[in-house]
């Protein structure tokens, strides 16, 4: 049975993932032929270096993602921007609990910059931006569930929406309950109401309940990396995920 479905169009749309930096080695990455190299981290030069230096790897990598999509005129600064990642500051949070252990002075800066919307925060605040921010983690369907939150914007009358969609591998001291294999990704859509016969990417997202016995599979790669390779993949006109008790029909409409 059909719980929902929502469609979009993609404006605009930017991704970084770490050793992938040319077209050839993008599309060796989208067919699963190239793993990502390393875990080095993006300049993010469009951000005030006050600002870039506050923020995580996994911040950097959703920072960076954010502002390449962002069009050359720019967007309006009451557009919503909507920050999807399944374990957020996670590693910044370990750090802050081990130093609270061992009776270490807690920074107020780190303290601060540890919750999940913290990069949705340094986001509008480099850009001196008054929208609406959101921050969603949802398990493996994070992504699906920011994509329903930022149509349901579209809905309420936003012409535009920033989605941006960002992770990394889990700090140490949680590597034992990985049920997925980890690894450092971002990228972010400038979403729009649909129109599917336009020359930009068109969307759809249908969900239902999952078939019975389906689980996760430890080796498998994280939600957001399996959406932004269908995406990137022209060639591909559906994709469908199981996660979290539902079954996830991606559709595009190009």
């Amino acid at each position: 049975m059909l719980f929902g479905d929502v469609s979009f169009t993609v404006a605009s749309h930017a991704a970084w993932v770490p050793g992938i930096d040319s077209a050839e080695a993008w599309q060796q990455w989208v067919s699963g032929n190239l793993s990502a190299a390393g875990s080095g981290e993006p300049a993010v030069k469009a951000m005030p270096p006050m600002l870039r230096r506050r923020a995580s790897a996994t911040g950097k990598i959703a920072l960076e993602a954010a502002y390449a999509a962002l069009p050359a005129h720019g967007i309006a600064e009451d557009t919503p921007v909507v920050f999807a990642s399944r374990h957020g500051e996670c590693s910044r949070s370990v750090e802050l609990l081990e130093e609270l252990s061992n009776g270490t002075t807690l920074s107020p800066t780190a303290f601060s910059l540890s919750v999940h919307n913290a990069n949705a925060g340094l986001f509008s605040i480099a850009r001196r931006a008054r929208g609406n921010s959101i921050a969603i983690a949802a398990g493996h369907s994070t992504v699906e569930h920011a994509v329903i939150e930022a149509c349901g914007l579209l809905a309420d009358g936003a012409p535009q929406v920033l989605l941006v969609a960002a992770d990394g591998p889990l700090p140490e001291a949680f590597e034992d309950y990985a049920d997925c294999r980890e690894q450092p990704f971002g990228w972010a859509w400038l979403m729009q109401a649909a129109d599917e016969d336009g020359p930009l990417p068109t969307l759809s997202l249908q969900w239902s309940a999952a078939e019975a016995g389906q689980t996760a599979v430890p080796d498998a790669a994280p939600g957001g990396i399996d959406v932004l390779r269908f995406f990137l993949a022209r060639d591909r006109d559906g994709m469908v995920r199981q996660a979290d008790g539902r079954r996830w029909h991606w559709m595009r409409h190009d």
